[in-house]
């Protein structure tokens, strides 16, 4: 099972889902970086992805975006790959 980190705050709604989301598919450990509590990491999400918002998901090295990314991803069949990274 490839490593999945997410850039979140403790209220996201979207974060929750992805984190629903990655768990139904069999991710038992989910690296949650907290940028509310860090600015700092809210710096380094943004220079990395040169997004504002949470969740950031990263499959393995892949940076695969958002909630909304992950959902269209895991309807396309392309998310357990990744996950077993294979892709």
């Amino acid at each position: 099972m490839a490593k999945v980190r997410m850039y979140s705050t403790a209220v996201c709604p979207f974060c929750q889902r992805a984190e629903m989301l990655l768990k139904s598919k069999g991710v038992a450990e989910i690296e949650r970086i907290r940028i509310d509590l860090d600015p700092a990491q809210r710096a380094e999400m943004m220079e990395k992805t040169g997004r504002r918002t949470v969740p950031q998901i990263y499959i393995g090295e892949l940076h695969v975006g958002g909630y909304d990314d992950l959902a269209a991803l895991d309807h396309a069949g392309k998310l357990d790959p990744l996950l077993r990274g294979e892709a």
